[in-house]
């Protein structure tokens, strides 16, 4: 994920409390964003099976539903 999009997804998430639909590139799994972390760039999702975990802004894409 660029930067752009990265601050993008992450403003939706903290400022609009939207859970965007994102993929992990490396993994395929889907996720929903609830929040960032702008110091380590890392996006926290909750799994589509209710897990939650926490990826590298750069492995993930905004994914379309």
């Amino acid at each position: 994920m660029k930067e752009q999009d990265r601050t993008a997804v992450c403003n939706r998430t903290e400022h609009k409390e939207e859970n965007v639909r994102v993929r992990n590139v490396k993994t395929g799994e889907i996720g929903f964003t609830f929040g960032c972390t702008e110091e380590g760039g890392t996006i926290q999702v909750r799994l589509t099976n209710g897990q939650l975990d926490s990826w590298v802004a750069a492995d993930c894409e905004e994914a379309p539903e």
